[in-house]
């Protein structure tokens, strides 16, 4: 196992979050190498399934929204630095009761940060989005600057623009730890021992194994996402039919999109999924998991049959209160750990590429809403 050049950040993990920091990190000028086992784009962690929602107006808190607004000018960046199609803009829905987390939660957030928004009653949105069926005691709030991400196309590009900036990523490579050194760190891999001034973990779902010894607070659980077919494609199209998220009477939450494939729409039950470690997890999917996805669409949406046309296994890593964390290895000087998405961290991933940027090259805090430890 042979030493090799050392790196100014290496970073151990190239899915959304890895990915997104080694293009800022190497639009920096920093010299990075990344590691990953599976090429970017992959379809066994947590970054796929061919649609994620971006939404600006954040009902878990109003203190999101200013990353969510630098985040997108990212996404736009990402896109004019690689030619990729990445972030589409439909306007999104929240759906629930008048004075439910989800639907206040928009509400507060929007007012709070001057974003175009709007009410819907029942009524209103029979007239305008009459694919939704709401309850006597639902509305709705349209928000302008939501829509969805291409995750297998985004993080592909931004690991190709990190490379072609100058990074070296190492694809196939499996890390086995992140030791000290004399000089900052060394990853251990399957292809030898590489050094750098300061590691970045962000392995996803493997990053409870890679930081065992921090005990962190992460949880994987395992989600399934599923494709059902609609009756009239042109009525779910991105220009009529808006991502949306609604919660429910027992107060989970469900999410969709409108189609991209011109036959089926994908919808997906946030959160509610069983533990599961990465390396054993359940990739086949069972009747029990489109259940109630079909259950969902077949009470509150027109035009979507029970014809499952695709189902697919992602994972979320949780923290206790859904938040991101940024800790710190006090073993381990140099070492970086930023974790989890929680479920809802995708869309987050350029802004947090370059807040680790900031941290790792000029000593800069992280906000507040995110977990520091």
């Amino acid at each position: 196992m042979g030493r090799h050049s050392s790196a100014d950040v290496a970073v151990v993990g190239l899915g959304a979050m890895g990915a997104m920091a080694a293009w800022r990190l190497a639009a920096r000028g920093a010299g990075v190498i990344g590691f990953d086992p599976y090429r970017p784009g992959h379809d066994l962690g947590s970054s796929h399934g061919d649609t994620r929602i971006f939404r600006t107006a954040y009902f878990e808190s109003p203190d999101y929204v200013p990353l969510l607004q630098r985040a997108q000018l990212l996404w736009r960046l990402l896109e004019k630095e690689t030619d990729a199609e990445l972030l589409t803009i439909t306007g999104g829905l929240a759906i629930g009761p008048r004075d439910g987390e989800l639907v206040a939660g928009v509400v507060a957030s929007a007012r709070q940060n001057d974003l175009p928004h709007r009410l819907l009653d029942a009524s209103e949105m029979s007239r305008t989005y009459p694919q939704h069926l709401l309850k006597k005691n639902e509305v709705a709030v349209f928000e302008n600057e939501a829509g969805f991400l291409r995750p297998e196309r985004a993080v592909s590009a931004a690991a190709a623009r990190a490379e072609a900036l100058g990074a070296r990523l190492m694809i196939g490579t499996q890390v086995t730890s992140v030791e000290a050194s004399g000089s900052g760190v060394v990853v251990v891999t399957s292809r030898g021992r590489f050094e750098a001034e300061q590691a970045l973990i962000t392995a996803g779902a493997w990053t409870p194994k890679l930081t065992r010894h921090l005990h962190l607070p992460l949880k994987v659980q395992r989600q399934v996402m599923g494709w059902l077919a609609v009756t009239d494609p042109a009525g779910f199209a991105p220009d009529r039919f808006p991502v949306f998220i609604r919660e429910t009477d027992q107060g989970g939450v469900r999410y969709g999109f409108p189609t991209t494939d011109g036959r089926s729409i994908k919808v997906a039950v946030h959160h509610e999924g069983s533990d599961a470690d990465p390396d054993t997890i359940d990739r086949e999917i069972h009747r029990a998991d489109v259940e109630p996805i079909r259950d969902f669409t077949r009470e509150n949406l027109r035009g979507v049959t029970g014809e499952v046309v695709d189902a697919r296994v992602c994972m979320y890593t949780n923290t206790p209160d859904d938040r991101f964390i940024v800790a710190r290895d006090a073993s381990l000087p140099g070492v970086t750990i930023l974790s989890a998405c929680s479920g809802h961290g995708f869309k987050f991933a350029p802004v947090m590429g370059e807040l680790m940027a900031g941290s790792l090259l000029d000593g800069r805090a992280v906000p507040a809403i995110i977990h520091s430890a």
